[in-house]
Order: structure tokens, then sequence, then C-alpha cells
């Protein structure tokens, strides 16, 4: 006899608390290995491929394409015990014990290499009473695992579906059901089904959502209207919500100031031109501005290590970090991220670039890992690339400081006691005034300038 398993979407780390479902990538009836991908979400941070932990048969899915599923909430069952997926292909059944891998990340677990979809017919399909049962492997999930009574989805808990502290099962099977009462912020548990035993059918929810309309009309003939605002109403969520969040956050927490310069980039643009110009056509990737400039901010952190720290607000402390992560700042269809150049500290120009350029190709396709969007310690942000000349960063939070870098064009400028057309690119830093005074950030902001201008200075702390 199979068992139906409910495979929970697992949590999937740096705090993360929620997904959307952006695309499943089976169907109830298909047949699934260990560790294949079923599902493909977007967090707050990443575009992320979950594997579910058990071979065997999908009997149902939750959620569609483009609702926000909570760490915990089912994400589908599987019949277990009843059908092995076999990489030949052959639709004959055969026999398996249940049994999990304990994966919640393509990458890690069993390794488990996925097979061709293959479908079998849930009516096909029955279940043992229901009952609490414990995985089979040591590795299994640590979320709670379900064997239900049939290829119906399982009833609605109350971490699921109830709006109460009132604790016990609904009675209440198809998921077209909890939705349509999920739209409406109706609580199953004030319902009485009119269905077998006590069963609540979509005509029980539907006559509870009339009576709360009728409820609501006559209380609006005594009460003045509400005034909504017109126009198109985006959710904040996603990638959208992650950066509203923490930028709103940053502007609530850290008392920020913005000190800027002009600088002229013309040896600068000078020496990177000699730097692709050496060693002809097979000397390796070429050196970008982006490159050279975080380059030139490690080596202005390793004089001023004021700016790549932390306030402890709680311990009322600053915490000076004894590396340097370098983000910066990439736009992309999803909206902005800013991925992680570790240990910056301890790279040379090409390595920084060369790490810049994966990471930015990484952020186009949406492939990039929840690590490498998180942990940074300072931020530059080249704004340049949209045709503007500044701006004011907000500091990404809980950084202490930015770099914004404007576009590098041609200006009057007066070097060496004549005016000549220059190359100059205004330089901006915004700086936690609780970390250092002005004259820190001021300190840190011409030494970059002088580095811009003068590449050579940068040997003296290579």
């Amino acid at each position: 006899m199979p068992q139906v398993l409910e495979f929970k979407l697992p949590d999937l780390g740096e705090g993360l608390t929620e997904a959307e479902i952006v695309r499943w990538l089976v169907e109830v009836g298909d047949v699934v290995a260990i560790d294949q991908p079923v599902v493909e979400v977007e967090t707050a941070k990443a575009m992320v491929e979950v594997p579910c932990p058990y071979g065997g048969v999908v009997t149902a899915r939750f959620g569609e394409e483009g609702k926000e599923l909570p760490v915990g909430a089912p994400l589908l069952t599987v019949a277990v015990g009843s059908v092995e997926p076999e990489p030949s292909g052959s639709t004959e059944a055969a026999e398996a014990e249940p049994s999990g891998s304990g994966n919640v990340l393509v990458g890690y677990g069993t390794g488990a290499p996925p097979v061709r979809r293959r479908r079998v017919r849930p009516e096909g399909l029955s279940a043992p009473a229901p009952a609490t049962v414990a995985p089979a492997a040591p590795s299994a999930p640590a979320a709670p695992v379900t064997a239900v009574a049939s290829v119906a989805p399982p009833v609605v808990s109350a971490a699921s579906g109830a709006s109460d502290g009132v604790r016990g099962p609904v009675a209440v099977v198809s998921p077209l059901v909890r939705k349509l009462a999920r739209q409406h912020d109706l609580d199953l548990r004030q319902l009485a089904g009119s269905g077998p035993d006590g069963l609540i059918l979509r005509a029980d929810v539907e006559s509870a959502i009339r009576s709360g309309t009728e409820t609501q009309q006559e209380a609006a003939a005594t009460e003045p209207a509400a005034v909504h605002p017109a126009g198109e109403r985006v959710p904040l969520r996603g990638v959208r919500g992650a950066v509203a969040d923490k930028l709103a956050r940053s502007r609530r927490e850290i008392p920020d100031a913005t000190c800027w310069v002009d600088a002229d980039a013309t040896e600068l643009m000078a020496a990177r031109a000699a730097m692709n110009g050496a060693g002809g056509s097979g000397a390796g990737p070429k050196v970008s501005v982006l490159a050279l400039l975080a380059r030139i901010c490690t080596a202005a952190l390793a004089r001023y290590p004021e700016l790549n720290s932390t306030v402890d607000q709680e311990a009322r402390e600053i915490v000076r970090l004894p590396g340097v992560h370098l983000g910066f700042a990439a736009q992309t269809e999803r909206g902005l991220v800013v991925p992680v150049v570790r240990d910056a500290h301890a790279r040379s120009t090409e390595s920084i670039g060369a790490e810049i350029t994966r990471l930015t190709e990484a952020a186009r396709t949406g492939t990039l890992k929840p690590a490498e969007l998180t942990g940074g310690t300072f931020t530059l942000n080249n704004y340049g690339v949209f045709g503007v000349d500044g701006s004011t960063p907000i500091i990404n939070h809980p950084e202490a400081a930015m770099l914004g870098v404007g576009r590098i064009v041609p200006k009057p400028w007066v070097h060496e006691g004549e005016l000549a057309v220059r190359k100059v690119v205004q330089l901006s830093l915004t700086f936690d005034h609780r970390v250092c005074d002005g004259g820190t950030a001021g300190g840190f902001l011409r030494y970059v300038a002088d580095c811009v201008e003068q590449p050579a200075v940068l040997l003296r702390t290579l």
C-alpha cells in the first residue's frame, strides 16, 4: 500500500520566511525521483529550484504560479511505495520503500539524478488511514511528514488556513474551497459544512461570502464611503519588497551623511587602456573600470577601517570587520540586486574583475544563490551606467558606507595650470555618522579621488 507524504516548503536559509511560486516543474500524476527539482521559487534574494526529498507519484500541488507561500506551508504530496522512477523510461510499476534525502536545495543531499517525466493516474492509488509516520531515513527533513487518507490534498491546519487561535482540522478537502476562502478572508472554522460528515463545500463558502457582502453593504449605507486612490497597484514582494524594506530600514536607523568630489579620471582610463593592451589578444579578460574602482576601494578601506564596519545597536558598539566583502549594485529585469565579492581585500584587480563578471551574469539570469547576495561590508554603486553624474546613495543596511560613481565624461578642467578637456567623474560617499566623523569620511573619499587621478598612488599599498 502506498503512503502519501506531504512535502513542505523548506527553510531556504539566510533568514528567508517566504517564497513565491514562479514555475511548477511537475504536474499531478508525474513520477519524480528523489532530489528531483519540482518547483522554481523566487525569494527576496534569488531564484531557487526546490528538489523533493521523496521519490514517487505527485498526487497534489499546493499554490498556483505567482502565489506566495510561507516556509513550512505544503508544496505538494507524493505517493511513495507504489512507483519507483526508472531511468529506462519503463511505465511498469515497481514496489519501493518510502525514503527521503533531506535535500532542501539543488546541489546538496543524495544528488540522485532527475529522470524523464512520467505520468501515473492518481485515481489508481490508495493509501492507509490517516496517521503520523516517521521518516524511513535518518537524513529525512525536519519538517513534519504526514500520511494522508487519499490522493486529495490534506485538510487545512491552523497554520495554513485559520485566522483565530483554535487548533484542530478543518472539514474541507478541495484546494479551490480553501483558495476561495483565503481570497475573501473567510475563516473556515466558522462555517458549518453541508456535505457528508460536515464537509465544507464550495456552495457553503459562496453562501458565507454573499452573507458577508450583504452585511458590508448595510454598514456602508450608514457610514461615509472610504476613499481609495485610483491607479495600478503593484505588490511590494520578492526582490522589490526586499529592497523596499532594506532601504526603509536604512533611512530609519542610520544617521547618514554624504560628501562628494569631482575627480579627473583621465589617467585612470589611460592606465586601464594600457593594462588591456599589454600582452596582445591572448592576455586574458579585459580589466573593467568597476574592477579598478573596487580595487581602489579595498585599498582605501585598509587605510580607513572605520568605514568597513557595522553598528550593534543593542550593545551600543561599533563592530569593525576584519575582511572586505565588497557588494556592487546590479540592475536586472527582476530589480536591483547587490552581489557580493567575497574577500575582496585579498584579491587582485584581475581576480575582482573576474568575480564581478561571474556574479553579474548570474544576476542577469536569476541564478544567484542567497549566500551570494548577503554578507557585504561595503558597497560600490556605479550609477554612471544610467547616464547620470551624481547621486546621494542610501546605505545598504547594516553596512556603514557606500561609494557612488557617476558617468565619466569629457569636461573642461584645469590641468597643470591650463584649461583642458579631461575625463571627469563625480564620486559620492554616503556614510553612517555614528561610525566616524566628516574628517574620516573626507579622508577616505580624497584617497579614492587621488588614486583615480594618479593611479600610481595605489602602488604604495600593493
